[in-house]
Order: C-alpha cells, then sequence, then structure tokens
C-alpha cells in the first residue's frame, strides 16, 4: 500500500487545500499528518512545542509520517517541516511526491504572520523567508513533480495535478 500522492511544500502552498481537493478528484481518502501527530499527542502542535519541543514533534512526526507512508493510499500532505529528516526523505523514494512552490508574499498572504504556526511566533516574515529557503532545496530533492501555486486558484491546481496523476 502507498499513497497515491504525498504533498510538501512550505507553510501557505496549500498542501491541505489542495490535498482535500485532488483526493476528491481522484475518488481516495485524503489525510495530513499534522492531524495523525495531533491525534497521537492528545493536544495541537503549538502545545506539543511548547511542553516538549520542537525536538519531540519532530520525533513524533517522522514516525506519523513513516506510519502514513506505509498504510496510507489516499492523497497525504505532509508537515512543512518534515522533509528535515534525511529518514523522511529517504522514505519518500519511490512515491509520487508533490512539491507545491509558494513565493514569500504569497506564503505570508495565506498563513498570515505566525497565527497558530509555531516556528513562525517570532519575527515571522523573515523566519518564514528563512524557512523557504533553508528547505527549498530539501523540496527539489525529494520531488518528482513540481507546481507553483502562486496566483492560481487550488482548484486550479488540483485540476492540473488530477491530469498529471
Amino acid at each position: 500500500m502507498s499513497p497515491r500522492a504525498v504533498l510538501v511544500g512550505p507553510p501557505g502552498a496549500g498542501k491541505t487545500t489542495v490535498g482535500t481537493l485532488l483526493a476528491s478528484a481522484l475518488g481516495v481518502p485524503f489525510r495530513d499528518v499534522d492531524a495523525d501527530i495531533e491525534a497521537t499527542a492528545g493536544k495541537p502542535i503549538p502545545e506539543i512545542f511548547i511542553d516538549e519541543g520542537e525536538d519531540h514533534f519532530r520525533a513524533l512526526e517522522r514516525s506519523a509520517v513513516a506510519s502514513a507512508l506505509s498504510s496510507f493510499d489516499g492523497v497525504l500532505a505532509l508537515g512543512g517541516g518534515a522533509i528535515l529528516a534525511a529518514e523522511t526523505r529517504d522514505l519518500l523514494a519511490g512515491h509520487t511526491v508533490v512539491y507545491l512552490t509558494v513565493e514569500l508574499s504569497g506564503a505570508v498572504s495565506r498563513v498570515g504572520l505566525g497565527s497558530g504556526r509555531p516556528l513562525l511566533a517570532l519575527n515571522p516574515r523573515a523566519t518564514l523567508k528563512y524557512l523557504l529557503d533553508q528547505r527549498r532545496p530539501l523540496y527539489e530533492q525529494v520531488a518528482t513533480v513540481t507546481v507553483a501555486t502562486d496566483a492560481r486558484t487550488p482548484e486550479d491546481i488540483a485540476e492540473e495535478l488530477a491530469g498529471k496523476l
């Protein structure tokens, strides 16, 4: 069993929104690893960061991604930082991985400036720019399909991806 598509990208790229639409278009279920982590931890991600720290969150994330990749056959969305772990990047090999790109201005307009996103709590614009720059090569490394999301509707992006898949 393997996901039909795995969506990766920075905060604001549209992984959850596009993923839900894509899953519907393909007639398969949608799953968000962040929701899996929250269910396992019994609390929202910002609370995990506050109570146990980022290292603990990343350990939960690696486990949730590994489980989903081996047991789920729909459209799977990973959290923006999931690709930071070499172990996760290795597990993505052989999967259809869709990298949804977004430029800084688009990401800022979509996610706001830090609301509910622990890594964006302090100096959100500069932090988001840093995250985009730091993670872009890793997203490109794991991607089998890359789609720009700037100035496009989620419906248009999902339709394009459905055609490619």
